[in-house]
């Protein structure tokens, strides 16, 4: 329950509304309560012409106002209670509708805030976080886990307030016109806890199971809908409907298990209290007969124990929903206090530029939880104007290598400083300012082709979009879209072919306009004509940058102002294309295999 409790500090925040709707809730119980007591003087004066009778002492301004009562003629009498019917209920509609609207302001104030801190949270989580985490458990998180605390929050607080108001209040008047009864009808309910708490402690767990189960569901959804176009190049519609299926399965048996549950403690908590209304009749009916009693009296406490019944039945299904919430608050904190392992540390500065080199000094990195060093005790010295070709077989540890430069990793141990200064004592988003990047696979929005190209500075003026556009050999396909720099590419950029993406990636990197560039083999998937275009555009992005290439290409390895080539991790080789051959060693191997045919 601890994690269910700290749900309280996103209600900080609305603490005016929420005390607001906490007043109105107990105007309401009080409303509730009061229409009530008209039922006494309509039973025992107007309907059947005898004075309300007192069984017992009675507080002072309750004798009087029984006697007052009593002194009035029955038609008036009766006029002054439909009117007062009339306006105990307007008030009382009033009320429900500020508290009702309150509460659920405050209940989408609160859900906002929470799912605002964990989209936040997913930003700021390194990439090794969302290496071993599926994307669709992560949606889930934000979606389903968040949806189920809106239950304890909407329903479960003003549960928790307005129907206690009204069990505290209608009690209260049962009391006040016979204590005798009311112990009699207590005496039953003290055992609708045995079974509600047996059935609630079940219920956590499976709601937990429940979640999980989304999870898998919204994990599947998400990977059949984004990944549709391999779904269909391999006819794997029906594997992807069965593992729908299946996971829709799985959801729907544990929602059943826990819906069962659920649905239980109402009829047992219904038919206690119907049994403890039984009891209070056959005595009640009694002292009647017996003339101990009047009718109205009896009415008026009969009709303040069966309203509690309803408020008992909500109340005793909230330890139900705080189950599920706990549940799903547990997975949400489990995001929220995941560390932010990149971060920046205390007394770092903006970085103002690179004048002189960066290096690479006694580097040794390792992904957590992997036993081995991915690279180990790299040594690398990049004058600013390089471009530095980064050759080696797959897997050897290039593009983690260039990872580390704008910190999307930090180093196991050593350090990349610019101009002398490790680059942790940066801020990240003054490092990550001047680093441009180009992938293979680099991901475009669903928005304009104006917004993808501008996304990284959105100030920039249509001139400036247009002229990277330009550069990067884009602008003419641009402008037999549709709606030209307006037009909306799709998902990812469904609508546009590979050549395209990447073009448009390389005119995002131009209008950013950053010192230091990193291509990771950003032409490797093209098609020659493609490829051609894209190279075109890359020399013009290169020029006068500081530059980091992962190359499967023959001119970029070439016209590199250096190679360095990764063995097991380690700069095994250094030096200028003609330097490298001549050695006779790794690059050598690579160039006959690789470039050979070109």
């Amino acid at each position: 329950m601890r994690d269910f409790f700290r749900l309280f500090r996103f209600l900080k925040a609305h603490w005016g509304i929420f005390m607001l709707a906490i007043v109105t809730m107990f105007i309401s119980a009080v409303f509730d309560g009061v229409q009530i007591a008209p039922a006494i003087p309509m039973i025992d004066n107007v309907f059947t012409g005898k004075e309300i009778a007192i069984s017992r002492p009675l507080p002072d301004f309750l004798t009087r106002l029984i006697a007052a009562i009593n002194a009035v003629p029955r038609l008036q009498l009766l006029k002054f209670i439909v009117l007062g019917f009339l306006s105990l209920f307007l008030l009382k509609g009033l009320c429900e509708f500020i508290r009702q609207y309150l509460m659920t302001k405050v209940g989408q104030l609160v859900l906002r805030d929470i799912r605002d801190a964990l989209y936040a949270k997913y930003q700021y989580l390194s990439l090794d976080y969302y290496s071993k985490s599926k994307v669709g458990v992560l949606i889930s998180r934000i979606t389903h886990d968040v949806g189920v605390i809106n239950n304890s929050i909407a329903q479960g607080l003003t549960d928790i307030f307005y129907q206690g108001f009204k069990v505290v209040i209608l009690l209260a008047i049962a009391i006040l016109i016979n204590w005798r009864l009311f112990l009699l009808s207590f005496v039953l309910f003290p055992f609708i806890s045995i079974p509600v708490i047996r059935i609630s402690r079940a219920l956590r767990k499976i709601s937990k199971t429940a979640q999980e189960r989304m999870a898998e569901l919204t994990s599947a959804l998400y990977e059949g809908i984004s990944g549709i176009r391999i779904v269909k190049t391999f006819s794997m519609e029906r594997y992807e409907i069965d593992r729908f299926n299946k996971a829709s399965l799985g959801y729907f048996k544990i929602s059943l298990k826990s819906a069962k549950r659920i649905i239980a403690i109402s009829p047992i908590t219904e038919f206690v209290g119907t049994l403890a209304a039984m009891l209070v009749l056959y005595v009640g009916g009694k002292q009647i007969i017996q003339g101990e009693l009047s009718f109205g009296m009896f009415a008026a406490f009969m009709g303040a124990m069966f309203q509690c019944v309803q408020p008992f039945k909500r109340l005793s299904s909230i330890n139900a929903v705080i189950q599920q919430s706990a549940a799903a608050a547990t997975r949400i904190f489990e995001i929220l206090d995941t560390p932010q392992e990149i971060h920046d540390q205390p007394g770092t500065v903006i970085l103002p530029g690179v004048k002189k080199m960066i290096r690479f000094e006694q580097v040794s990195f390792k992904y957590q939880g992997e036993a081995s060093d991915v690279l180990n005790n790299v040594n690398l010295t990049v004058p600013v104007g390089t471009v530095l070709a980064i050759v080696g077989p797959s897997g050897v540890g290039k593009t983690t290598l260039v990872n580390l430069i704008p910190r999307f990793y930090d180093v196991t141990t050593g350090a990349i400083t610019f101009d002398g200064r490790d680059i942790r004592d940066f801020t990240l988003k003054s490092l990550r300012e001047k680093i441009g990047i180009v992938t293979q696979e680099m991901f475009l929005f669903n928005d304009t082709v104006k917004a993808n190209i501008a996304y990284g500075n959105l100030q920039a003026r249509h001139e400036a979009i247009i002229e990277a556009a330009q550069a990067a050999r884009a602008d003419e396909f641009i402008q037999k879209m549709p709606q030209g720099y307006d037009t909306v590419i799709g998902d990812r950029g469904f609508r546009l072919s590979g050549g395209e993406k990447q073009r448009l990636a390389i005119a995002r990197a131009l209008l950013k306009n950053s010192p230091i560039l990193i291509l990771d083999e950003a032409t490797s998937q093209l098609d020659s004509q493609s490829e051609i275009l894209v190279q075109q555009a890359l020399e013009q992005l290169m020029r006068r940058r500081t530059v980091f290439v992962i190359a499967h290409r023959l001119s970029t390895v070439r016209n590199a102002t250096k190679i360095a080539v990764l063995k097991e991790g380690s700069v095994a080789e250094f030096g200028v294309h003609e330097e490298l051959m001549a050695q006779g060693g790794l690059y050598k191997q690579l160039y006959q295999l690789q470039f050979r045919e070109e």
